[in-house]
């Protein structure tokens, strides 16, 4: 199983996504979470390090510049997802991936603070 280590830049970058105001509160995570062509999309007109900062996971041994270097995306490179966060606490608790979880469950709560 891979290893993730938590990206601060990746969650400073949510954290100032939501106090901008800048999140979808319901959203269908299925239906609006990037999918390979939104990635590679995205990725042809901005950089590795803007793509890095929507995802709090950084994998393990993966080769720099490379998408598998990257996991638990959390926006739609747009704005954060309420839904998006929520996966990726659920995602990182099944997995055992205890930063990731934590570090997602906080911007979650500090989303629900900020909205409501």
């Amino acid at each position: 199983m891979a290893r993730y280590e938590v990206n601060p830049d990746a969650v400073a970058h949510v954290r100032r996504l939501i106090d901008a105001r800048q999140y979808v509160l319901d959203s269908d995570w299925g239906e609006v979470q990037p999918d390979a062509a939104a990635q590679n999309a995205y990725l042809e007109r901005h950089s590795w390090e803007e793509y890095a900062a929507w995802h709090l996971g950084l994998t393990d041994g993966a080769a720099e510049e490379t998408k598998a270097r990257h996991a638990f995306v959390v926006g739609d490179f747009r704005r954060v997802h309420r839904t998006g966060l929520i996966a990726c606490v659920y995602r990182a608790s099944e997995w055992r991936h205890k930063d990731v979880e934590l570090a997602a469950h906080d911007l979650l709560q500090h989303l629900d603070a900020t909205s409501g």
